[in-house]
């Protein structure tokens, strides 16, 4: 009877994570393709971004219109997991591709990871109905969306299988949910890889040798990544509830902020803190980056997401560790590309409380050498990026949540 039970688990989740990891591939495939289109026309046509309030005006009200449930974005499906009510509506993936595309058009200052999950959730969610799922199988549904979109969009299979569980529940692994995670990440990462896509590709050409010092130092920058990622998760929701609070008709609010933005990026004659930033990115693996860029990304992305435009956090949350890391090696002696290497994945850590998934995918950019200096930093970033991280809805558990909970009359309750 156990045999059976088994047999039949494996074929239908391996049956259910072959064809959402094919789709999610393909869907990302397209994106990271059409992406990589407009920011290639922005940047050599950049009259463009003194359209952007009409882009804002074409996503504002269409999300108004249209798609007022799914403009939670994430959070949407994180709370979905906990607390299931309806199915993810599948509009959810054209209006998310078209509103980043055109953020990103148009000069907005935002990532990509958010639209590929929830293309990719949107879409696997339609198969709860369509196959009679029950209600724990529509979790597993909903993880191996998180993980394929994920994996897809970064090319790091291992991280999003892995970021996929830990972001929905940290220390309360079901175990059952493992292998259609896995699965369906692998799946979706080589969909891409079929793909005319490139994934960027990040080097840290030097690893210093393991000793106290280094490790002392390691455990000490952990620090002020995680204070960036607080900044980063404060900013993005301070300003959604500033827009919120003054401009209370919503398609006005990516008009107003996208105006405000046009009109930074004229007067300050650059486009480096828009869009996803890769060449910032790249550029502090190799030179030592100055202290007010990562402020400024922290800046700019909140501005842009708080005013209702589209696109991930975690690409900003790479440049804005990256970068932090690559000033810090001022001071610190540490090599430039690790501090930039550990700051990309420690920040992201802070912000997602996902610290082993960030060291793993860590592992996966920039080789398993790296991987001790990678784990410290991720696992200090995330203890001290106060409570709250860039998912609303994210219930915080494991480690951390017993330590805030256990201080919650402290100083730790207003982080």
């Amino acid at each position: 009877m156990l045999l059976k039970s088994t047999l039949k688990f494996f074929f239908k989740w391996t049956f259910l994570a072959v064809i959402i990891g094919i789709i999610s591939g393909f869907t990302s495939g397209l994106f990271l393709y059409s992406l990589e289109l407009v920011t290639d026309y922005r940047e050599i046509n950049q009259w463009i971004i003194y359209f952007l309030p009409f882009g804002g005006l074409f996503i504002g009200y269409g999300y108004y219109k249209f798609g007022k449930r799914v403009v939670e974005g994430n959070n949407l499906i994180l709370e979905e997991y906990s607390n299931p009510r309806k199915k993810i509506p599948f509009r959810m993936a054209p209006m998310v591709l078209l509103g980043t595309l055109i953020t990103h058009l148009f000069g907005g200052s935002a990532g990509r990871e958010g639209t590929a999950i929830q293309m990719s959730t949107s879409i696997a969610d339609q198969f709860t109905n369509l196959f009679s799922l029950d209600k724990e199988d529509r979790k597993i549904i909903l993880i191996c969306g998180i993980s394929a979109g994920f994996a897809s969009v970064f090319g790091t299979p291992l991280a999003g299988a892995i970021f996929a569980i830990e972001v929905l529940f940290f220390s309360k692994i079901n175990f059952k949910i493992v292998f259609p995670t896995f699965l369906v990440a692998f799946i979706a990462y080589y969909t891409v890889e079929f793909l005319p896509v490139k994934h960027t590709h990040y080097s840290i050409p030097f690893i210093p040798a393991i000793s106290f010092k280094m490790v002392l130092w390691t455990l000490l920058v952990g620090i002020p990544f995680g204070f960036a990622a607080m900044l980063f998760s404060k900013s993005t929701h301070w300003w959604g509830n500033m827009f919120a609070k003054y401009i209370t008709f919503p398609p006005l609010r990516p008009i107003v902020g996208g105006s405000v933005i046009a009109f930074a990026i004229i007067l300050m004659g650059t486009t480096q803190f828009i869009g996803l930033g890769i060449p910032t990115i790249v550029d502090s693996f190799q030179t030592q980056q100055l202290g007010y860029v990562f402020l400024l990304k922290i800046l700019f992305t909140g501005f842009t997401l708080g005013a209702g435009f589209k696109g991930g956090e975690v690409t900003p949350l790479f440049f804005v560790g990256a970068t932090l890391g690559s000033f810090l090696s001022f001071y610190i002696p540490l090599p430039t590309a690790l501090l930039a290497g550990m700051g990309f994945v420690a920040v992201f850590s802070g912000a997602t409380q996902t610290p082993i998934a960030c060291t793993v995918m860590g592992m996966e950019l920039f080789g398993i050498e790296s991987g001790l200096f990678l784990g410290i930093a991720c696992l200090i970033s995330y203890l001290f990026s106060g409570r709250k991280g860039i998912y609303s809805t994210q219930m915080i558990d494991g480690v951390k949540g017993k330590i805030y909970n256990k201080f919650k009359k402290s100083t730790f309750e207003n982080l």
